[in-house]
């Protein structure tokens, strides 16, 4: 492959499309995964490049049957790929554990857990063909702070934390990295719509945490593996 290949599940909100701008400047093909046509639509819009380097499939993330076969139809169209951003997430708070019912932590631990070791699990055979290979999963300060009121969503990225550590001690001889970046609040549009009155001034914003990713998918990157990022902006 004359040009790096890269995965971005869930990569059609704000932080996927700044990451698949930096990553097309630089010459690189992708894969990403949606959910919301909509959302789509502007992702299309928004990166404006050509079809033969970017794939674009509608992806339920998690459903380990389709998060397969969607790595599956990348590996065979591009000839394999080197690198997986797991973007897909999700937060819900608003309950503390007494309060917190099945439907939340399951809704949870689908859109931030299984949802990061379905994309992990399924990539690591193609991974494994390659010189080199890099992971990167998106996990929370919360995971280490564990503010009240969020508790599914602070079990859930904490299990991203574990997921990272454990697929880098198993994967370091095949000369795949994995490594977890901890954002704190991020701001866009939605989050600033969640939370009306706090002070976004010094949220990190998509583009800073992208450039972050961006470097852990690089080649260059080799000599980081298992490492827990905080990204926290000015905060």
């Amino acid at each position: 492959m004359t040009d790096p290949v890269h995965v971005l599940t869930g990569g059609t909100g704000h932080l996927g499309t700044a990451l698949a701008r930096r990553l097309v400047a630089t010459g690189g093909r992708l894969a990403v995964s949606y959910l919301i046509p909509e959302e789509a639509e502007a992702f299309e819009a928004a990166l404006d490049v050509d079809e033969d380097r970017l794939m674009l499939r509608r992806v339920d993330a998690t459903s380990a049957e389709q998060v397969g076969g969607f790595l599956d139809e990348v590996a065979e169209t591009f000839g394999g790929f080197q690198g997986v951003a797991a973007l897909v997430g999700g937060w819900a708070g608003g309950r503390d554990i007494a309060e917190t019912d099945d439907l939340r932590l399951d809704r949870m631990l689908d859109l931030n857990l299984r949802s990061a070791f379905y994309a992990v699990r399924a990539a690591i055979p193609h991974l494994r063909r390659q010189p080199w290979g890099r992971i990167v999963l998106i996990g929370s300060t919360a995971a280490d702070e564990a503010p009240i009121g969020q508790a599914a969503f602070n079990v859930a990225k904490a299990g991203v934390v574990a997921l990272g550590e454990t697929a880098a001690a198993e994967l370091a001889e095949h000369g795949i990295t994995v490594n977890v970046v901890m954002p704190s609040l991020i701001d866009t549009p939605a989050t600033r719509a969640a939370l009306p009155f706090a002070d976004y001034v010094d949220w990190p914003d998509p583009d800073e945490i992208a450039s972050v990713i961006e470097y852990l998918l690089g080649e260059d990157a080799g000599v980081v593996n298992g490492a827990v990022i905080p990204a926290r902006g000015r905060t």
